[in-house]
Formats: structure tokens, sequence, C-alpha cells
């Protein structure tokens, strides 16, 4: 048998050598990712996670902004966003389009619901292209998108357009319509450069605190596989989102409602160039109401020959005669006030200037300080800075804060600048002329006189809260910014302008209150109109009122001023102030139960703090008492209530008593806001709010269990839209004509 020769198989021998290279560096690869976790000098785990975890936002609401009593001013509330599907893939079924079929159609209808999405730039970005040029699965619209109330959501959806969708969002909500809108000021939603949104603070409080009632997003981290499912058993981290403080202020809701309902009321009568107000407490300089004219509504920013600014703080003014009231009190606190001294009026001259009194220097003869301090005479005040002397009255004038900032807690306060190096200046400054002041530097230094000569420091935020753990974070307190004058100075001056009320030849007649004292000054100042000019004409004036009530012990204090109103034919400037100052006087002294003895009391009654006691128990003893309970859960122990005791509350008020369990929905019918909302709160459900007014129509039928977050649409007219409604749609068998 023939043996076979070995052959050597170079070809064998390379592909050994071959793979068993590659195995080998294959092996080195692993052995060293497994030894050292990084590969190209970046940790594996680390590239991992940064193609496997996912996170999504956990979005932080902003802080409520409340009054006194708890009531809301602003908030955050359910609205929706506006989502254009406009790529094909997006339709499966041609006889069911999922995307924007008709582009000019589409614009077209969105224009004319939301009028401030212009509608060619609604086409352009329902048209446009990718860098790539293929076209986006969707698009949004910027802010003009966002915000959208559910009236409008529903009226776009009716229109069945193919590919619009919407999506719930929040917006900055303002439940008071034109309410303190310089002072609140608004938020709005601003996108940021990675395309998210944050609602940021634009002007007043809303952008003064911007930063303390801006909340911190929270966040989910998760991980899921290589087609963005959630892995089995992988570790969620939750860091949860911190909302906003919440600020509550020293407003009343009541008070400021008051206040403008009345400067409404005189604007549309009289068409003034401008009109400034506030209300405040005189014991502890607490500001109860603030407003302006013209002014703005802070939902839709819409306003007319508007300044954007609050001008009770930021804007100075020659206050004219109600500086008087401070040039009386230097005089008696230094003994240079003799009521029944005799003076020359008419006109007093410094220097070959001429000082007139406001009858073109006419004057009434020789007459007493008293009787011209009553006549606002002009002269009496130059004849009394020559028995005090400059050096200390405008050492009193420091004392009751002019000059400088009173220091309330709100941004860009004016100081003002007293005159006085020349003589004329010392003078005019005694009647509010030249020299100017703030109208809040008004309200700190009346706050002296009703005060018995201790003077507060004007506040409107009594405390910021953690909602999440109700601690209080700060709080606000009276602040005594000295005492300029004595406790019998005070009581002086506060009787002698109630005199200018009574007496004979008294200017301030038109605030006469038939239930309670006035004690006050009118002003009618020159406005200057530069270059040493000043307006003149019985249209051309500032007019205004510093006055406080009851005289004898003054609970409020309030300033308003009326610039360059269309008076009629012989009608004084006082006229249209006093149609401010009286009503909303009266009406807060009442509603704050400061009661004359001839006034009868508000027929009220007392609640006490109920947790702990039985809801059905409890809504039988304030039904009896004449309140209005509501139990909120499905009853049994009180776990929470609104409004809180012990308080007085004036009978039909209502009373909200939570406790566990599931909510049953009430009807709602002839609810006014500020119930719905307190209700809203204490229940936490998603209502959204439409109209002003009262409640004329729910979403959600009366009875119902309330067992998922499905928005509640609740419906309000003014009285005025129901009884128009009433009217247009008449009884069957009736007609209107």
């Amino acid at each position: 048998m023939k043996k076979k020769r070995f052959r050597f198989q170079w070809g064998a021998f390379l592909l050994l050598i071959f793979y068993g290279g590659l195995f080998f560096l294959l092996f080195s690869r692993m052995f060293m990712l497994q030894a050292t976790g990084e590969v190209e000098g970046q940790e594996l785990a680390a590239r991992a996670a940064a193609k496997y975890s996912k996170e999504s936002a956990i979005s932080a609401s902003r802080g409520k902004i409340y009054d006194t009593n708890g009531q809301v001013i602003a908030e955050d509330t359910l609205s929706y966003r506006l989502i254009a599907v406009v790529n094909k893939q997006a339709t499966t079924d041609a006889k069911n389009p999922r995307h924007v079929v008709d582009a000019e159609k589409t614009a077209k209808i969105l224009h004319e619901y939301i009028p401030s999405m212009d509608e060619e730039k609604i086409y352009k970005q329902l048209t446009r292209l990718k860098s790539d040029g293929t076209k986006p699965y969707q698009v949004e619209f910027g802010s003009a998108g966002r915000g959208i109330s559910h009236e409008i959501m529903s009226k776009i959806k009716a229109e069945k357009l193919p590919g619009i969708l919407f999506v719930n969002d929040l917006k900055r909500y303002y439940p008071n319509g034109i309410f303190a809108s310089h002072l609140i000021g608004f938020a709005l939603k601003e996108e940021n450069e990675d395309g998210t949104f944050t609602t940021k603070g634009k002007m007043g409080l809303e952008l003064t605190y911007n930063k303390e009632l801006t909340g911190k997003d929270g966040k989910v981290e998760y991980e899921t596989d290589a087609f963005s499912y959630l892995l089995p058993n992988s570790e969620k981290m939750v860091t949860p989102a911190k909302n906003g403080d919440d600020i509550y202020l020293t407003l009343d809701k009541t008070i400021q409602s008051f206040l403008e309902e009345a400067m409404t009321a005189v604007e549309k009568e009289y068409n003034p160039e401008a009109m400034t107000a506030i209300v405040a407490d005189p014991k502890t300089g607490k500001i109860l109401g603030m407003s302006q004219r013209p002014t703005f509504n802070p939902d839709t920013r819409e306003g007319d020959n508007m300044k954007w600014l609050n001008e009770a703080i930021e804007e100075t003014i020659e206050p004219g005669s109600t500086m008087k009231t401070f040039t009386l009190a230097s005089a008696i606190d230094t003994g240079a006030w003799d009521p029944n001294a005799w003076y020359q009026s008419g006109t007093y001259w410094v220097f070959g200037e001429p000082i007139r009194d406001h009858n073109n220097g006419n004057g009434w003869g020789t007459i007493q300080y008293l009787e011209g301090f009553q006549r606002s005479s002009n002269t009496a005040m130059a004849h009394l800075l020559k028995r005090i002397g400059n050096d200390v009255f405008f050492d009193y004038l420091d004392r009751f804060g002019f000059g400088k900032k009173t220091g309330i807690d709100l941004p860009n306060e004016a100081s003002g600048k007293l005159l006085s190096r020349y003589p004329v200046e010392r003078v005019t400054t005694t009647f509010g002329q030249g020299s100017t002041v703030t109208p809040i530097q008004l309200i700190q230094a009346m706050t002296a006189i009703a005060n018995d000569g201790k003077m507060m420091q004007p506040y409107v935020i009594d405390r910021i809260v953690d909602p999440s753990t109700g601690k209080t974070i700060k709080k606000h307190e009276p602040i005594e910014k000295g005492q300029p004058v004595s406790a019998d100075t005070a009581k002086q001056v506060k009787e002698i302008l109630a005199s200018t009320l009574t007496a004979k030849y008294g200017t301030a007649k038109d605030f006469t209150l038939d239930e309670y004292e006035v004690a006050g000054k009118t002003g009618t100042a020159q406005i200057p109109l530069g270059n040493g000019n000043y307006s003149w004409g019985a249209n051309q004036f500032l007019y205004s009122f510093l006055g406080m009530a009851p005289a004898d012990n003054p609970q409020l204090i309030m300033y308003v001023s009326v610039k360059r109103p269309k008076l009629k034919t012989g009608e004084l400037g006082s006229v249209p102030v006093s149609k401010i100052f009286n009503p909303v006087m009266l009406n807060s002294l009442k509603y704050l139960n400061v009661n004359p003895e001839d006034v009868k009391h508000v027929d009220d009654t007392k609640i006490q703090d109920y947790t702990g006691q039985s809801a059905e128990a409890i809504q039988v003893e304030l039904a009896n008492d004449g309140l209005q309970p509501v139990i909120v859960g499905s009853g049994g122990k009180i776990i929470d209530q609104y409004p809180k005791g012990p308080q007085k509350l004036v009978k039909g008020n209502f009373v909200f008593l939570k406790t566990e369990g599931d909510i049953t929905l009430p009807d709602f019918t002839n609810w006014s806001l500020r119930n719905v909302l307190a209700f809203k709160t204490m229940a936490n459900l998603e209502i959204e709010v439409v109209g002003e007014g009262f409640v004329d129509s729910q979403s959600v039928s009366a009875g119902t269990v309330i067992s998922d977050s499905s928005p509640i649409v609740v419906k309000l007219k003014t009285p005025a839209e129901s009884f128009k409604q009433d009217v247009e749609t008449p009884p069957e068998g009736e007609t209107t004509e």
C-alpha cells in the first residue's frame, strides 16, 4: 500500500492565524471592558443610561395670590393648548382623516375663533417643512395657541376640522377681572430655549414676587428598551415638584370690589384723564383697597390710554389743598394755631410774588383762621407758615414722611420732592403746590392723624405661605414709623377736618354721610404743564379728597383723586370725587360692622371650629342659624371647613364642611363665583369657570358622584345677561316687541 505523503496546507494555516487573531482581539476587548467598564474613554454604563434612561417632567403650579380672607385673586386654572397634526402618516383611513387636509380652510376658521393668531401665519405653520424637506408630524402655535378657554375649544371642535387636537394646559387666571390690576399685575407663559414653557410675572406683584410664586418642576426617571417600552422591574426615581409659594395680601376683596364699582361708574359718567384711590386701615397700615383708571383686565391685558405703572406708588403729584391737613397739624403741635385769630384773606405777597385764594384772590375780607381753613384759604396757610417758621415746618413734613419713600413692600416707589430753596416755594408747599408727593405718602401721613399721632407704614403683603406644608415663610407685622404729632394734636386736627363738612363755609359738604361722621380735606390742584406753567379751567384740575371715618375713632382712611373730569355746567370738582369716596366708605364701614348708634346691626351669626364633629349635626345647626351649609364628601366626621371659625358671618352665607368619602356634586345654580371657587378648592376637583356673575348652568348634573378627574364646566352669567336671555326667549305663547 502506497503511503500518503503529508502536504502542508498554507491556505488553512493562514485562515487559522486570521480567525485565531480575531478571537484573541475579541477576547482581549471583552476582558478590558469587564475590567474597566470604559470604551473610547467613556463609561459604558453612562452611554447605556443616556440611551435607555428616560425622564418626564412633573409640572409645578405657580403660587396663588389671595386677599386677606383667603379669596383667590390669581391662580393657575385649566385651559387648552392647540395642536395640529399635519403629516399624512397619521391617517390610516382616508374616509376619516386624522391630519390637516385643507390648510387654507383650517387657517381661516382658527383665525375666526382666535383672532390673536394671524391667518397667514397659521397657514404657514400648517404647511411648513422641516430642514430635510419632509413634513413634521404635528405643529403648535406658540403662546397664541395656549391658554384657550373651554368655550373657544368647544366651538373649534364643533367645526370638526381634521387634525386639530387639544391637550389640557394651565394658564394664569384672574377670576375677578378688573381688580387692583396695576397692583396685582399679570403673568404670561414664555417659551424657554429647550421648547418648554414657564409662567413668568410681567408686572406688579406677579413680577415683584415672581421668584416666590414660581415653583420648581419635578421629574420621573425610568428605563426603557430600544423600542422605548418600559423595562420590567426597572426602578423609577421620582423627584416631586415644588409648587410656588402662596401670597396673602392685605387687600379685602369686598372693599376692593366696592372701589372698582364706584370708579368704573365715575369713569363712565365723567370720562376723566385719570383716577387714583386707596383705602387703608389707619391702626395697622394695611392697604385694603387700591385702584386707578385707566386700567386693564389682567386676563386679556386690554386697556386704553393707560400707564403700565402703579400711580399710587410710582407717580408723584402736586397734592393741592389736602396738604393743608399737615400744615394745620404742624401749627397746632407747635402752638402756632389760634383758630380765633384774625388774618387778611385774598392775596399774600412773597417778595413780589402774589399768593392768592381760590376765588381769584378776592378773599373774604378779614376772617378768623378756623373759617379760613374751612374755606380752604391759601393765604391762611401762608400766614401760618410765618407763625410756625420755615425750618420747623419742613421738619414736620419730614416727620410725616414726605420727601422720602414710605418703604411699602412694592417696587419702584417714588419719593417726591419738597421745594424749599426759595421763599415762594416754601409758601406754596403749605397748600400743596410746587412740591410733590405720592398718594401712598398722603395715606401714611394721615394714619398719624387718625391714630392718635402714631404713623403706620403702609403694606400690602400680609404673609407668604408654603402650600405643601402650610408653614408661613414670611409674616408682615404692622410697623410704627414714629409719632409726628401728639395725640392731642391729632384729636384737634380730626375735629377741624370734620368741621369742613359741617360748617357754613365748609368746602367738603359733598362728602357728608348720613350714618357716619367724616373728617377730611378736599384738594383742587393745578396740574403742571412744564416750564413753570400750569393748567387752568373748570375741567383742568386734579380734584381730590383725603378723609377718614368715623371721625372720632377712624377705622378707615381713604384718598381719592380725579384728574380733569368732564364736569357738567356749574358742577364742582368735588362731586365726581365724592361719588367714589361716599359709597366706598359707607359700604366698607357697614361691611366691617362699624356701626353708629342709629344704624341697625347687621343680621349675623357666629360660627365655630367644627373640626372632628358630625357633619350632619352641624349642617342642621348652621341651617337653623340662617346659614347655608354644604357638605363636601360623603358625610361623617368634619376634617376641614371654610370659612374657618370662630368668626361672625352674615346670615345667608355658605359654610363648606369637608369630610372623607366620595363627593356628590351640588346644584350650583345661582351660586356666586366666590362660592364656586371655595367649593373647587375644598373638593380639589377640576372645575372650569366660564363667564362672570352667578352660575347659570353646569356640565355635570347635580347629584352626580364624582369618580374621576374629568373637568367640570360651570357657566356664569351676570344678572344683565340673564335678564336679556329671559327677554329674548319668552314663555310659550308670549311675544316681545
